[in-house]
């Protein structure tokens, strides 16, 4: 079976946290096991190397040993690392390693250095591409000040160039945008707090964050929500979109971390530039997981 018929990027893939010890240095012990316990409770895979896992501030041995810890704790089919880099020739690097590691894909943010043109855009995605992997946009204007509107994302589609895109603009309006222009392009959900939106309008998966924190409700309300089941879906997504909601700020990894360790897992410590949350953010976050605990939702 090829890459593309078995689409690997399809259903629910964890943006895996990075275990970080006390003295900042990897755990990848731990990090194999948190992969494992993912898939275990109801997840479909991982995406290491994400701006969730701290991919920007890793040694290249450090990032290339945490893709080949993932893919040696749950296999490579399952395994869609980030493959974001300043340079094109460095992004396309990263694919090559995650092939020769045993991925089945890659997703790749837009060039991030500085606000590139549309034709520079299209060399990036086509440099990368030569790597032979299936590559996934990765839409976050928010973060690399690049917009992969619509036309944008079709015509890369078009030149054989991406399969999916996974969508953080925030802007549910275009998934119906997206799917008149790429029919064929599949829509992920990038953003925790519009998966029950997304996933109405036709996502074929969801690039999540807080099912590192609660991996069984997030796969039990993703479940739902592609199935059309709004009575199930909706009561659940209403109870966890106070933690949802956190995948779009700014503390994201903080707080994502914070309610790994609130529920008994380990999130430890970011590295710097990024710094522990406030207090009062710090009490927002706990509380909020803590009443997510209390409901049952694990």
């Amino acid at each position: 079976m090829t890459h593309l018929e078995n689409r690997p990027w399809r259903g629910l893939l964890v943006a895996t946290a990075l275990p970080l010890r006390d003295d900042l240095s990897v755990d990848h012990d731990h990090y194999a096991e948190h992969c494992a316990w993912l898939v275990a409770n109801g997840c479909d895979g991982v995406v290491p190397n994400g701006s969730l896992g701290e991919y920007q501030v890793l040694t290249p041995e450090e990032r290339a040993r945490v893709v080949e810890t993932a893919v040696a704790a749950v296999g490579g089919e399952r395994v869609m690392p980030g493959v974001a880099a300043y340079g094109a020739a460095e992004a396309r690097r990263w694919a090559e390693q995650a092939g020769e590691a045993g991925c089945a894909s890659v997703m790749l943010l837009p060039p991030n250095a500085y606000r590139a043109d549309e034709r520079s855009v299209l060399a990036h995605y086509a440099e990368v591409a030569k790597s032979g992997l299936p590559v996934v946009a990765y839409n976050n204007p928010i973060d690399t000040k690049v917009d992969l509107v619509p036309e944008l994302l079709a015509h890369l589609h078009d030149e054989g160039l991406v399969h999916a895109v996974k969508e953080f603009s925030g802007d549910v309006r275009r998934a119906y945008r997206i799917a008149e222009l790429a029919p064929e392009l599949d829509l992920l959900v990038g953003a925790d707090d519009v998966l029950l939106e997304l996933a109405v309008a036709g996502a074929k998966g969801w690039v999540a964050g807080y099912p590192n924190a609660l991996p069984r409700a997030s796969a039990e309300l993703y479940r739902a929500a592609t199935a059309g089941d709004l009575g199930t879906a909706l009561p659940l997504y209403r109870r966890l979109h106070p933690l949802l909601r956190w995948d779009s700020r700014v503390e994201f990894v903080q707080a994502i971390k914070l309610s790994m360790d609130v529920v008994g897992r380990y999130g430890g410590p970011v590295r710097p530039p990024r710094v522990p949350l406030s207090a009062e953010q710090e009490a927002a976050v706990r509380a909020a997981t803590e009443k997510a605990v209390a409901a049952g939702l694990g």
